[in-house]
This record gives C-alpha cells, sequence and structure tokens, in this order.
C-alpha cells in the first residue's frame, strides 16, 4: 500500500519520514530551488539595484547577499535531509510541539498565501495584458481566477508537479533573459552598459540586505525540499547549485536591462526592447515557478497550525491557494504587503532558533533531535527579541543581526529558563 501511494501523483509524505528509496540526488531538487530563483522578484531587485549602483557593484553585492543566504539555509536543508520532514515539525525540537504550530505555522502560513496572492495577482495582470496584445479581452479578474486554480492545482500535486513545471520553466526562462541581455548590449554595447551611471547612490548594506530579503522565506524552509535529498552532501549542493548560479543570472539580467532602459519596470523594459507577448510570458512562467513554491509550504504550514493528519495537505494547499487567490482578486493586496514585510522581518530569526537548537545544542545529530512538548518559552522569547533586533536595528546587514541576536538570545535564555530540565544530549 505504501509503494503504491508513493507512486501516486499526489505527494503523501506531509509530515511524515521520506523514505530513503524516495530520496533523491542534487540535481532534482535543485531545479526546483533554481526555479524559485528565476522569479520576478529577483529581476526587480536586479533593476532596483541597478538604480543605486553600477553593474559590477551590482554582481559584487548580489554575491554577498547570496552566500549570506545560502550559508544559514544550507543547516536548515541539511536538518531536513537527516530528518526526513519539513520545517514546521523540524521546528518542534526548538519552539515545542505546540510552539512550533502556533507560532512557525502562523506566521509562515500567512506569509506565504499572502505572498500567493500578491504574486496571483501580478499574474493576472500580466495574461491579460499578453492576450490584449493578441486582440483578445480577459479582464484582469478573471486572468487572476484562471492563473490562481493553476497554479494552486499544481501546488497540491506536490513535490512530482514541481519537479515537472521546473523542468520545462526553467531552460526557458534562461533563454529568455540571455535574449533580453543580448539584446541590451547590442543596443548600448558592453563597454556602454558597464558605464552607465546610476540616477542614485545606495549603500552595498542595503543592497546586501535587499537580496537576502528577497529570498528569506525560501531559506527558512529549505527542509519543506531538501528532505528529499539522500544525504547532507547533496542538499548543501542543490541548495548552493541551485540558488547562486539561477539568482546571480537573474539578478545580472533585471540589472543590465533595467540599466539599459533606464526604468526597474522589468515587463515594460522587456515590451520596449521588441516582445511584449514574450516578455509577459517569462513574468507568468517566472510566477509560477515561484508561486506554487509558496502554496506548497503554505499548505504544509495550515496542516501543522491546525494539527490536521498529513493527507490533509492537499486540502489545506487548496485552502491556501484559494485565500491567496481571493486577496488577489478583492484589491487588498496593496495594504496586506506591508503586514508580510513585517513578518518576514521575523523569518530569519526562526531559521537562527532552529540552527542553534539542532547544530550546537543538539550538535547536528539526528538522534539527538525529538519533539519538546508544549511551548518552548525560550524559544519564543529568544525569536521574538530577534526579530525586533533585525527589524529596528538598521546597521550592516539585517539577516546577519536577526540570526546572529537569535543564536545568542536562544542560548542565554535556554540556560536561565530551562536550566537542568533541557541539559544536552549525550
Amino acid at each position: 500500500m505504501a509503494e503504491q501511494q508513493s507512486r501516486g501523483l499526489i505527494e503523501r509524505h506531509a509530515f511524515s519520514e521520506v523514505p530513503q528509496s524516495e530520496r533523491k540526488g542534487w540535481f532534482g531538487i535543485a531545479s526546483i530551488w533554481a526555479g524559485g530563483m528565476i522569479c520576478v522578484p529577483m529581476l526587480m531587485i536586479g533593476g532596483a539595484l541597478a538604480g543605486g549602483m553600477g553593474l559590477g557593484a551590482v554582481m559584487v553585492t548580489a554575491l554577498i547577499g547570496f552566500l549570506v543566504t545560502t550559508a544559514y539555509m544550507v543547516f536548515q536543508g541539511m536538518q531536513g535531509s537527516d530528518l526526513g520532514r519539513p520545517t514546521v515539525i523540524n521546528a518542534e525540537s526548538a519552539f515545542g510541539s505546540q510552539g512550533a504550530g502556533i507560532v512557525i505555522s502562523f506566521i509562515l502560513g500567512v506569509s506565504l498565501m499572502g505572498w500567493f496572492g500578491v504574486q496571483t495577482g501580478v499574474t493576472g495582470v500580466a495574461f491579460s495584458s499578453m492576450m490584449a496584445e493578441l486582440g483578445v479581452d480577459i479582464s484582469v479578474s478573471v486572468s487572476t481566477l484562471i492563473w490562481g486554480l493553476i497554479m494552486m492545482s499544481t501546488a497540491i500535486i506536490g513535490y512530482k508537479a514541481l519537479s515537472f513545471l521546473n523542468y520545462i520553466a526553467v531552460p526557458a526562462l534562461i533563454v529568455l533573459c540571455v535574449y533580453g541581455i543580448v539584446l541590451a548590449a547590442g543596443e548600448y554595447g558592453w563597454q556602454g552598459l558597464l558605464q552607465l551611471e546610476p540616477s542614485s547612490s545606495m549603500p552595498v548594506f542595503s543592497g546586501v540586505a535587499m537580496v537576502v530579503g528577497g529570498f528569506a522565506v525560501g531559506a527558512a524552509i529549505a527542509a519543506d525540499y531538501s528532505r528529499y535529498n539522500k544525504n547532507r552532501t547533496d542538499a548543501a549542493l542543490s541548495i548552493v547549485l541551485g540558488v547562486v548560479p539561477a539568482g546571480l543570472l537573474m539578478i545580472f539580467a533585471g540589472a543590465t536591462i533595467a540599466a539599459a532602459a533606464g526604468s526597474p519596470d522589468i515587463t515594460q523594459v522587456i515590451s520596449s526592447l521588441g516582445f511584449p507577448v514574450l516578455g509577459m510570458i517569462i513574468l507568468i512562467l517566472a510566477t509560477w515557478t515561484t508561486n506554487v513554491v509558496n502554496a506548497y509550504s503554505g499548505g504544509l504550514a495550515v496542516t501543522n497550525m491546525f494539527r490536521l493528519k498529513g493527507d490533509k495537505r492537499a486540502l489545506t494547499t487548496a485552502i491556501a491557494g484559494i485565500v491567496g487567490t481571493a486577496l488577489a482578486l478583492f484589491g487588498i493586496l496593496d495594504g496586506f504587503v506591508t503586514f508580510l514585510s513585517i513578518l518576514t522581518a521575523g523569518i530569519v530569526p526562526l531559521a537562527g532558533v532552529m540552527i542553534t537548537d539542532y547544530w550546537i545544542k543538539r550538535k547536528g545529530r539526528p538522534e539527538n533531535w525529538a519533539p519538546v512538548p508544549g511551548v518552548n518559552w525560550a524559544a519564543v522569547i529568544a525569536w521574538l527579541g530577534a526579530s525586533a533586533i533585525s527589524y529596528f536595528v538598521t546597521w550592516g546587514i539585517t539577516a546577519v543581526n536577526g540570526i546572529v541576536s537569535a543564536l545568542v538570545l536562544y542560548l542565554l535564555l535556554d540556560a536561565l529558563l530551562n536550566g537542568k530540565r533541557n541539559r544536552q544530549p549525550a
């Protein structure tokens, strides 16, 4: 029966450990991460960076940002491959079973459902614009509803649909981005692009923080996908090789095209270069690959938050997609984005607490990991304190501030509040 279920279309391993027989090498999971990086937000970040610094500085800033991101992401991913379980379950060791269900699942669930709505709305506008170029009139509302259902359906299927979608979309998106870069270089020349002056000045720390923030949620939930890796090495390779090259390509593409056109609006820039329909296809495919991840992980978080059985994952993924689509349809996303930004400021410290618990307190040994009953208030308070530091302290790189402060606060509070009751495992 278990073997038959694993071969079905709908994924069954919502919270149970993924069997070694179903684990993958690094390449398959790397393609999922690459698909997540090849997205409109990364193109827009590249365009925003180009507005404040030259192309050379943009790439140095992006590299630093992705190295910071993958540094903590690898630890989250390796824990996922060790335990074979998603982030919301792995967090039960640090935050406690109830703490993880309430805090982690709520933060991730609301954030991911909101971002699903934001990107579904963007896709609806893009698809309507593309069809208008072809002489077909489709309202933005209808387009948004259609694409919300399509993306939700893909996420319901789970890992297998993600892999299939990315094997198709990632190569196509890479070709289209390279084409845009070549067109920009053909108009201005490589030397001319490198010599373009930005319209304003942006500090490197601010640029790095922008790059890290663009993938903060994805990095924190790395275990949701790395649990399908065979071992730590495959998990680390899938993250580094999936995130860094694709991320740098998208930042470079966004920065190059935006610098050439003098505008950060990527879709308008691509349209101005002579292929409006392909420009909308880029937007739709890039958003699709990213948005499926939002609904998939959002469904996992909702399932755990309400303490449902793992076989309800498909249902809660549908709920996450419906809520996100409704947010887009009712036009309340502009105000919701501000709320999401505040929530995102707390996601990196969540990872900081989890990393401290598993890799320092439990010495990175799977046999030492175990869910803690109730709520571990040391972890909850450390997370709240580190989130405040990450949000209000603007010096340096905010993500690093959040992780370091989470590490220090958790170790101190754990010793103070738990003492001998929470001794390190042997």
